[in-house]
Parts: structure tokens; sequence; C-alpha cells
């Protein structure tokens, strides 16, 4: 009888266990699938504002703030622009002094809790940019899709998606570049995006059912003169551009690729993502089958490296090694096997989805280089 009870005792101990590691997996598969727009991912660090001084804002010193570039600084209910390391500044062993270029809206104290952002503008690109500009709603297979259209002369249009963790005003950072190649633009928010309809289980799927509202974009585009599109995707974004690029019945007006961070394996960015939440190594096998089990993934497949249904258009990469969320490898490998028609622009020292934060003018050449012959 003893042994029966010490064999029941052990089993329920274990089955105890196994549903707590099921559990704790799925709460880490959350970092990916429940990802919020316009917050922070969990890969970037919380930091804390020092002071402030006239062009100048002193913040905690970690690699976040010694990155090259300008980023955008947000707060809760606030927002600015920070340029380059202020070198001529005094910094201390636990503080980095950064340029203050503006402060859009709000204000900052020591002690306030911060983070960087690649969104350099914020609101829409009217009151943000000074560009003519027109909400529209894309009609989508779940319901409209908000959207800004900023017109131009040509009849390529770029139509932009955002990544994990923003929304689209990650778009206007290139929006006066592209205006002023009088290229139209359509920056779009997708399923789950604030405006826009959910997806019927309330999960990002990472580009592989959201890709439909690219290709929805797509047919706006056609319907409304486009003879051509450009697909710039950052992020998942880039993600559902390649998936547009496969199996859009339209696919055939798409000109060109322009994918920023990609995410080539949502395995690998979703192990990156639960790390960074703290999940122990033991429960990151967990965190992926619960995340293909809840968000109906399929087996990762280095999201199309070795997909011969991919179309041979131009394809402009721009990634790089510092990238914590979609590795910097995956994007290598997709030039080396598709070396005849894709491009890969090495970017060091930033950030998941921020190349052009980290140097505006050399993103922007390359990406007029690229555009020029598609125009």
């Amino acid at each position: 009888m003893r042994t029966v009870k010490a064999t029941a005792t052990a089993l329920g101990a274990v089955l105890a266990a196994g549903a707590a590691s099921v559990a704790a997996g799925r709460l880490a598969s959350d970092a990916a699938l429940k990802a919020p727009a316009g917050r922070p991912l969990p890969t970037e660090p919380r930091l804390t504002v020092h002071g402030t001084a006239a062009g100048h804002i002193t913040l905690t010193r970690d690699l976040a703030t010694l990155r090259p570039g300008v980023y955008g600084l947000a707060g809760d209910g606030s927002h600015a622009v920070v340029g380059p390391v202020a070198k001529s500044a005094e910094h201390t062993a636990d503080t980095v002094v950064r340029r203050l270029e503006r402060v859009t809206h709000g204000t900052f104290a020591a002690g306030d809790a911060v983070w960087l952002t690649p969104n350099v503008y914020v609101g829409n690109p009217g009151d943000a940019l000074g560009l003519e500009c027109a909400d529209v709603d894309v009609p989508g297979e779940l319901g409209a899709l908000p959207a800004w259209f900023v017109p131009a002369h040509r009849d390529t249009w770029v139509i932009a998606v955002h990544g994990l963790g923003a929304t689209r005003e990650q778009a206007m950072n290139v929006m006066p570049f592209l205006h002023d190649r009088r290229l139209p633009v359509l920056a779009l928010a997708y399923r789950g995006d604030p405006g826009a309809p959910r997806s019927p289980d309330g999960l990002h799927h990472l580009g592989e059912t959201e890709w439909r509202d690219v290709d929805a974009a797509i047919r706006h585009a056609v319907r409304h003169g486009a003879r051509r599109v450009v697909l710039l995707g950052w992020s998942t974004g880039a993600t559902m551009a390649l998936h547009a690029a496969r199996h859009s019945p339209l696919r055939h007006h798409i000109a060109g690729l322009v994918l920023d961070s990609p995410v080539l394996s949502w395995e690998a960015t979703l192990r990156a993502l639960a790390r960074a939440r703290h999940t122990p190594p033991p429960l990151l096998p967990l965190a992926v089958r619960a995340a293909q089990g809840r968000a109906g993934l399929h087996a990762d497949r280095a999201a199309a490296t070795g997909d011969p249904g991919l179309p041979a258009v131009p394809m402009l990469v721009v990634h790089g090694p510092d990238d914590r969320v979609a590795p910097w490898e995956h994007s290598r490998r997709f030039a080396a096997r598709f070396a005849g028609h894709v491009v890969l622009h090495t970017v060091r020292g930033a950030p998941h989805a921020a190349m052009w934060n980290a140097d505006p003018e050399q993103y922007e050449e390359r990406l007029r280089r690229f555009l020029t012959p598609l125009m």
C-alpha cells in the first residue's frame, strides 16, 4: 500500500511539473505571439534619465545608449529624438550623454523610465513631416485596414509594412526620401494593429497569415493606378513581403523587395524573445512547440530560403550582426542562396529593425541605388 501511495505521489508530481512546464512554455511564447504594437520588445533594455541640459540628455550607460545614429526616445506619455553620443560631454562610469535633437511631446526628468525606439517620428505624415497625406481604408479579408497614402507622380508605389513591436509610424523614417523620388507610399496597418481588425485568435502569426493584408494592399494600389509595387518591410513585415511575393495572385506587379531585419526563422526569433524574457533554456523548446500549436505555424523553413516559388525579382536585404531578434546569419544564407538577385547590405551597431537609424545617409544611398532601376 505504501508503494502504491508513493507511486501515485510521484506520478502526481511529474504531471504537475509537466503541466507547469507547458504553461511556462505557453507564457514564454507570448513574447512573440502577443507583442504589443508600439511597445519595446523584451530585447530592448529599459533605461533611466539621469538629467537633461541644453541640447543633451544623460541616460543609463548601456550598450543600447552607446549605439551610433539617431533614435526615438520614448517614455510613458513622452517622445524625443536623440542623436549620437556627445563626445565632448562629461560621461561617468554609469551614464552616457547623447545629443537631444528635439522633444516631440511630454517632458523628461531625472528618474524617468525610457527606452530607445526606431520611431523618430510620431503622429501622421502630415503633422510630423509636412507631407500631403490621406487616410485610406484598404479592404482586407477581416475588414477595413487603415493606411496612410502619401501621393506622388510615379506609377511605382512603395507599400511599407512594419514589424514586431512597431506601428506604421516606422515608415515615416523613410517617407521624405521616398517622396523626394516622387514615389507614392502606402503605409499599412494590418490585423492586430490599432484601428485594424484583430486576428480571429488574437495572436500574431509572424507573417504566415498577415501577408494576406499585404496582398490586399497590393490590390488596392493596382486598383488606384499603380503599375508596379515595391514591398518595403521591417522584421515580420519583411516576412509578409516574402510570403506575398510567393503567394499573391498579383505578384507579377511586384517589382522588388526591400527587407529590413527580416525574420527568416520564426523559431529563432521566438527563442530570442523568450530568452530575453529570462525563460530557462530547458523551456525554450516548449515555447517553440507552444507557439507552433497556438498559432498554427508551419515547421520552420527559414522563410523560403529554399523555396523555388520565390520570384526572381530584385531584393535588397538590409541587416546586421547586432540584431538580437532575427539572426543575421539567416540573411547571409538567404543572400548567398539567391545571389543572382539579392543584395545584402550589412549594418553594424544597429538593433532589430533599426538599420536606418544607425546611419540614415548610408541607408538611403543604398535604397536609392536599389530603387532607381525600378522606378
